[in-house]
């Protein structure tokens, strides 16, 4: 492949890309959403950020157990909205504790 054809590669993949993204707000610009919807909308990114994260907690420390055990630590700690430094350092000193007992 040369380089032109990998820069009209890239273009077009960006162009592929950015078209269904940018559709829905152009087009839903107006558009009022019922209050169910808007809601539903609203917990889009928090799904998403849930799945990417929960399969890399399981496969994080090379034993399921003490994985689990420092993420139910972490979503302890994030339920009581506590700051983000002591909940990732809660679920290391967690998971930590649970590897070494086992």
């Amino acid at each position: 492949m040369t380089r032109e054809e990998m820069v009209l590669l890239v273009i077009f993949m960006a162009i592929v890309t950015y078209i269904p993204r940018m559709l829905p707000i152009v087009m839903l610009k107006d558009a009022k959403l019922s209050h169910f919807w808007r809601a539903f909308f609203s917990y889009i990114p928090y799904a998403a950020l849930a799945s990417l994260i929960f399969p890399g907690i399981i496969y994080s420390t090379g034993n399921i157990y003490s994985a689990i055990f420092g993420g139910i630590v972490s979503l302890i700690l994030a339920y009581y909205r506590l700051n983000v430094i002591i909940v990732v350092f809660g679920g290391i000193i967690g998971a930590y504790i649970v590897h070494v007992m086992i």
